[in-house]
Parts: structure tokens; sequence; C-alpha cells
């Protein structure tokens, strides 16, 4: 599933939608196939955690585009006027076609449109997220870090994942945040230093998604297969000591149990 930094770099990479008018819009999913966003001015993009809501000027309606990507889904952008391959366009579920770009939605399993007044109902039960640069970063680690003391007895990365207590973290930042700052994955919350930890999401986020910076990276080491320290490195060595890593795979059904790497030396 992408995480918040995804989608964050994602929605810069679709601001030149911003300004423009739709001209045709071609919703592919049963409950909008008839909704029209043809005349629709694009007001903004707002990523929001795992979230994107794109925001229209309906013939003077604030109107809320709300979609989410969960594991497989995707936006292409392409030319005015302009289709993707007829291969790819079968998985298309949201086609708008404006005065500048196209963006066609792939295999999105979360698409509707709502009043923007109403965003609250479909993101208010969120956390803070962590990427919010519209408030001060101290606010945002002072949100969560209160949001995750206050369950003291929940696993660390159960409690990391789940985003109605800090928003934007996925599977690779918890697993590396964990080693970064020496905790096991299992950790209860309320023995762990909370506040540290989430400001070191905060400036380790910030930074991936900072333009021309180098994205996703823990080890300060981009090239392939060294960007992280324990992330999908089952029984390797540990960068730092050499340990052999250990790893629990997700329970089916369980959110909060996902795939997780750990050095059982230096994290404890």
């Amino acid at each position: 599933m992408p995480e918040g930094d995804t989608i964050y770099r994602l929605a810069r990479r679709m601001q030149p939608l911003v300004g423009t008018v739709v001209e045709s819009s071609d919703f592919r999913v049963p409950r909008f196939a008839t909704a029209d966003l043809s005349g629709a001015r694009v007001l903004s993009l707002v990523p929001r955690g795992k979230h994107m809501l794109t925001r229209f000027d309906h013939d003077g309606r604030a109107v809320t585009l709300h979609t989410h990507l969960e594991m497989d889904g995707e936006w292409s952008i392409v030319g005015h006027g302009k289709l993707l391959p007829r291969r790819l366009m079968g998985d298309a579920r949201l086609v708008l076609a404006t005065s500048g770009p196209t963006a066609i939605g792939l295999r999105l399993p979360v698409v509707e449109l709502l009043p923007t007044e109403a965003e609250h109902t479909v993101v208010g039960h969120l956390g803070p997220d962590l990427l919010d640069d519209t408030r001060p970063a101290p606010e945002v680690i002072a949100e969560a870090t209160a949001n995750l003391e206050a369950q003291p007895d929940r696993p660390l990365v159960s409690a990391l994942l789940d985003q109605r207590l800090v928003l934007g973290l996925g599977n690779v930042w918890v697993n590396e945040l964990a080693f970064l700052r020496g905790h096991l994955p299992f950790t209860p919350v309320g023995r762990v230093e909370v506040e540290p930890l989430i400001r070191l999401a905060v400036r380790a986020m910030r930074f991936a998604v900072r333009p021309g910076g180098p994205g996703r990276v823990t080890t300060g080491n981009t090239r392939p297969g060294e960007r992280y320290y324990v992330y999908g490195r089952t029984g390797e060595p540990c960068r730092r000591c050499g340990t052999k890593l250990q790893f629990s795979p997700e329970i089916p059904n369980e959110p909060g149990v996902r795939h997780t790497w750990w050095c059982p030396r230096c994290q404890t």
C-alpha cells in the first residue's frame, strides 16, 4: 500500500491540473456512473495521509473528489486530449479530461464525490498528518504523541500503522523507525519514548518529499538494495552489528500485524 509520502509526491506531480477546467469526466464506478464534472474548475489537490482530496468549483458549488489508491491503484497524467494505450484503459476507473492534462485513475478502489464541506465524513476520523505543511511541525508532533501515548499497551508497530492515531506511516517507515530508535517492533507503546520517535518520523518523511530529494531512504545510501536498514531484508546481516535480521509475517485480516523485520541485538 502506498505510504503518505507517496501520495504527497503524487499530489505534487498532479499540480498541472490546478486551474484547469474539466472538459469531460468518465466515472467508471457504478455509484457515480452518471456523475458529470464538465465545466468544473480544479481548485487544489490535497494529500491527507494515504487519501487524495481533489477540490473543484462546479457552477459555484464546492465539490471534492475523494480517492484512495489502497494496494495497487495509480494516477496517470497524459497530455491534453490523450489517453493511455487501450490495453491499460481497461483498468481505468475515472478519466478527467481538462483544458490542460488528462488525469486517468487506474484500479482505484475508492472513488467518490461529495460536497467539500462534507470531507470530514471520509477523513475526519484520521489522526494528524505528519506531512501536513499547513500546521507547525511541533503541533503535529504533539498531537500524534498524545494519541499514541493514550494506548500504552498496544504494540508499537501496530499503533504506528493505525491511521486514526497518526497519519501517513506505512510498513516501510514503521519498521525503519523502530530500528532507528532501537525498539523491538512489538514493544508496548508505554515503554517507548514516543515524542522523539515521532519527531524523527516527521523529519525523515519531510526530507523524503523535498523536491529533488532522495525519496524514501533511511540509510543515506540510495543505491538499489541499500536504502533500508531492516525492511525487506529477511535473514540478512544487520548493517550496524552484523546480526542476522529476524522476520515475522503478517496475519491475514489483521491490519495492525504486517510483515515485520528487526535486529535482535540493536533493538531491545
